[in-house]
Order: structure tokens, then sequence, then C-alpha cells
């Protein structure tokens, strides 16, 4: 019985634990803490987001199709950068979303690159069909999640602007309001 308790106390805990992002910025994402003050931040910067952080996009990951994309073709675009797994039960909630708004705004300078963290070719085609994934779903590479992670869960999606900069990081799901509103504010931020 005293073995209950302590299983049923370590999972509250880590639940708590797991909420603490949605509490402190009361949206689910963490808006990242500005550098304004440190030497060799720009003005453009500046103009595009409270950031920390520039994105990597040295990559050439594979595709569903093991046809390799090259990550520095996303640069100048506002990126949503998704990782997941097909496995990930929030993160087939947060896929409908993904796929109306790359619709919606692909014309406008958004692209949404997922990022499935252990899937097979084969599974991620069977999958992107099931679900219409009308957006780039990328293969993990090691590379990729040492320049983006660790990663404590699925899904964890950035938000980067047009500069490059790391604006908004998201741990766990989040609704369609919540990355329309911060689409539309990346996207009226002036091009670099």
């Amino acid at each position: 019985m005293k073995s209950r308790w302590i299983i049923a106390g370590a999972a509250a805990f880590s639940l708590a634990l797991l909420t603490l992002p949605l509490l402190k910025t009361g949206r689910g994402g963490e808006t990242l803490p500005s550098k304004s003050s440190s030497a060799g931040t720009t003005a453009a910067r500046a103009g595009s987001c409270d950031a920390e952080g520039t994105a990597k996009f040295d990559f050439v990951l594979k595709d569903q199709h093991n046809v390799p994309v090259k990550m520095a073709d996303y640069k100048g675009k506002v990126v949503l950068l998704n990782f997941w797994a097909t496995w990930c039960g929030p993160c087939k909630i947060e896929i409908p979303a993904f796929v109306e708004l790359y619709d919606q705004y692909k014309d406008k300078g958004l692209v949404i690159v997922g990022v499935s963290v252990d899937d097979s070719p084969e599974q991620l085609q069977a999958f992107m069909k099931e679900y219409r994934m009308n957006y780039p779903v990328l293969q993990m590479t090691p590379d990729i999640e040492t320049a983006y992670g660790p990663f404590y869960g699925y899904p964890t999606t950035f938000f980067i602007a047009r500069d490059g900069s790391i604006c908004i990081k998201h741990l766990g799901p989040a609704t369609k309001a919540q990355f329309e509103k911060e689409i539309k504010t990346l996207l009226a931020a002036p091009a670099v």
C-alpha cells in the first residue's frame, strides 16, 4: 500500500513539472528571454522577436522518401519546426491544425517542417497519407537533435523568425489559435 502512494506522489510531481511551462507563460509556449544587452545583437533581430539563440539550418535531412532536403532552403522564411512522432498522441492532435495553417500561410512566407524523431520512411509515408500532411516532413538525425535538443517530451515546436531568431519554444501541444497568433506575429515582422 505504501509503495502505491509513493508512485502516486511521483506521478503527481512529474505532472506538476510538465505543466510549469504552461503556467509560466499562460499559453504552453516558452517565450525565450532577450539578450538585447549582449554584444552582437543586431537591430534586425530585435525587430523580429524577443529572442535568444539563432536557428541552425546547416543540415541535410531526408524526407519520407529518403530524398535529401537542405534545411538552408528555409532561411528567410518564418519556420515552425515541429519535433514529433507517429506514436505520440498529442502530436496527432496538432497535425490537422498544421495542415490548415500551412495551406493558409505558405504563400505568405511560412513553412512548417515536421521532424519525425524515430519513424521509418514507410511509417511516415502511411501516416502522412492518413493525416493528409501537406507540409515537409523530415527524419531526425543526431546533428539536428543536438542542435535543438535535448528533448524531454513531444511534441516540441520552435518558431523561427525570418532572420533566424528562435522566438518561441512550445513544450507539449498547443492549439491552432495559439499557433496562428504566433505565425501572424512573425509574418508581420519586417523581412531581413
